[in-house]
């Protein structure tokens, strides 16, 4: 699903019209942005939890040399799926 495909859902569930459901995905990924970058986790109860990861600085391989190369520390997030979604995703 594309964005603009979820915008559609959002306005066709929610009532909105499309601009409307366009500034509420838009406010949603600003505000789930800006928690991640706080270090602060975003947790949709039944739906699952974005978290903010710290990848710290080491080596990895180029898988087509085989030449070790140096990787900088990063910050990253990850989604654990929550119950109810892993529930309708098995039914």
């Amino acid at each position: 699903m594309t964005k603009a495909e979820l915008v559609l859902a959002i306005a066709d569930k929610s009532g909105l019209n499309k601009a409307q459901a366009r500034d509420a995905l838009d406010a949603f990924v600003v505000a789930v942005s800006t928690s991640l970058k706080a270090g602060k986790e975003v947790r949709l109860v039944g739906f699952g939890s974005f978290v903010p990861i710290k990848r710290p600085a080491g080596t990895a391989r180029n898988p087509r040399t085989g030449e070790t190369v140096k990787r900088k520390a990063s910050h990253t997030c990850r989604f654990k799926v929550g119950d109810a979604l892993k529930g309708i995703l098995n039914a």
